[in-house]
């Protein structure tokens, strides 16, 4: 089955870019199943439950969130009530929502889909992504063998190890948050996909989504600035996996980074 896993989308460009290609992909690489990353969505911080119904529309069969998951206003009601946006597995559970579930793909077929935080370099104190991520596998185990992994994480090393722990359990581990395409996509020895960021979806001529000048000044003065969204060079960073139905094996992965098109 194809499976179509998009990137970190990052304001009102990166969601441009989402209306215009999901749908292109969809229909051009007879996509089973779309996850969409929507932490910085609205406007760089979050999401709203306005775009992620939006998402659903293009395409996007379960989104996936991050450590912006609470910016916006109306998150915590979005992210308690729907029934297809996860929030990190390893936040505790009187938070509310849920970190893992289970969907039908176009095929028929079961996907369960898995999201975790990093804790590297991070600013929140969350439970282990490690473990949580071993009980939480266990249990889809039983009810499907295609398992997919959104590790939203800063450490490379952290995603790296998470990888190779996870190699042979799920049938991808889809690194996110840095924004910046790895070219280390490819399959580990135990047949699991992976790659350790898959890249942003939005405007590429910025630091990591957001317009240069600012995100300048505060490393050069050290002082708070408001970012806001960059406006140009804006792409669709995502990944292709291949997943053999009956294993849950992955058997290609490849990179996608396209540039968005308008007019």
């Amino acid at each position: 089955m194809n499976i179509l896993f998009v990137g970190d989308v990052y304001g009102r460009p990166g969601r441009r870019a989402a209306a215009h290609l999901i749908p292109q992909l969809v229909a051009q690489h007879a996509i089973d199943f779309c996850v969409v990353n929507g932490e910085n969505s609205a406007g760089g911080f979050g999401i709203t439950a306005k775009i992620g119904q939006k998402f659903h529309a293009y395409g996007a069969d379960v989104i996936t969130m991050g450590d912006h998951v609470w910016d916006q206003k109306d998150s915590v009601d979005y992210i308690q009530t729907g029934d297809r946006i996860l929030r990190a597995a390893n936040f505790p559970k009187e938070v509310g929502g849920v970190g893992a579930a289970i969907f039908s793909a176009r095929n028929g077929a079961s996907v369960a889909v898995l999201s975790l935080l990093g804790r590297t370099y991070m600013k929140m104190a969350l439970d282990c992504p490690f473990r949580t991520g071993q009980c939480a596998v266990e249990k889809l185990q039983k009810k499907t063998p295609i398992i997919l992994i959104d590790f939203h994480a800063e450490a490379t090393s952290e995603k790296i190890a998470f990888g190779h722990y996870m190699d042979g359990k799920v049938s991808a581990v889809l690194g996110t948050h840095t924004h910046v395409q790895t070219a280390d996509n490819g399959i580990l020895p135990g047949g699991t996909a992976y790659m350790t960021d898959v890249g942003m979806t939005g405007p590429h001529d910025s630091v990591i989504g957001a317009k240069k000048d600012p995100a300048i000044r505060r490393f050069v003065n050290q002082m708070p600035v408001r970012f806001e969204p960059a406006t140009d060079d804006i792409k669709l960073c995502g990944a292709l996996i291949d997943v053999d139905e009956c294993s849950g094996r992955a058997q290609h992965i490849e990179r996608l980074c396209l540039d968005l098109e308008e007019g």
